[in-house]
């Protein structure tokens, strides 16, 4: 059964129309089942804070709500009660703070979700063509409960904020000093570690995988940029 499928079966027992009560369920509903627990828990997460976020420049636009349907691979058929949970979490008076602990307390200092989970956000936030500057302060405050590195934030802002200019070597966290091989093998432990098949192994629904699908895009991006520069240096000195 998708994940959808079982947001959807999930929300036909669920009788309020407060998100907060919706959160609240999947702790009983789910009760005896750890992992679908945890996978209903990130996709209501992640709707609610797609949802806040979309709202932080005021406005939700309908690019932003295409996004969030494509990155997360919504069928058709499913897309009218996500869309209800989804405005559920656009007029809910909590903060956007519960839900970013809901992820922590899902996945525990896992470094790897918490990063997928900004990479959606930026993706939504970037699809009207301008992220906002409250849009930006939001995914600043969420990487500080997430508690990202300086260095580890700053490399994703770069891929979102700055494709076009971004420094590959930045992109792949390598030293441009490395070797060739140094440099290679670096980039295929990142490409191994950013893997979709690595994040649906830590729990997270397949329906997702889009997110890791883009940042592997970017990853990729940039070593072909390192290797069309350093290729014929590697050839020339072997």
């Amino acid at each position: 059964m998708s994940i959808w499928a079982r947001v959807n079966k999930f929300l036909s027992s669920v009788s309020t129309d407060a998100f907060s009560g919706v959160v609240e369920a999947v702790r009983t509903v789910f009760e005896g089942q750890p992992e679908v627990r945890k996978q209903v828990g990130f996709s209501i997460a992640m709707i609610a804070l797609s949802a806040k976020m979309a709202k932080a420049d005021g406005v939700v636009t309908v690019d932003e709500v295409k996004a969030f349907q494509q990155l997360f691979a919504i069928p058709a058929r499913e897309q009218q009660n996500v869309a209800r949970l989804y405005n559920l979490a656009k007029q809910d008076v909590a903060g956007y703070h519960a839900y970013v602990k809901q992820v922590k307390n899902l996945f525990p200092d896992n470094d790897v979700i918490y990063q997928d989970v900004m990479d959606g956000l930026f993706h939504i936030a970037k699809a009207d063509g301008l992220i906002h500057e409250n849009e930006m302060l939001f995914m600043d405050d969420v990487a500080g409960i997430f508690d990202l590195s300086d260095h580890d934030y700053s490399r994703m802002k770069m891929r979102h904020v700055d494709n076009e200019n971004a420094d590959p070597y930045l992109i792949l966290d390598a030293d441009p000093h490395w070797d060739y091989e140094k440099l290679k093998k670096h980039y295929i432990n990142l490409v191994r570690e950013n893997h979709p098949d690595k994040l649906i192994a830590h729990g997270v629904p397949e329906e997702f995988v889009a997110i890791a699908n883009n940042r592997l895009s970017s990853i990729n991006n940039a070593w072909d940029i390192i290797d069309a520069e350093r290729q014929p240096q590697a050839v020339e000195n072997a």
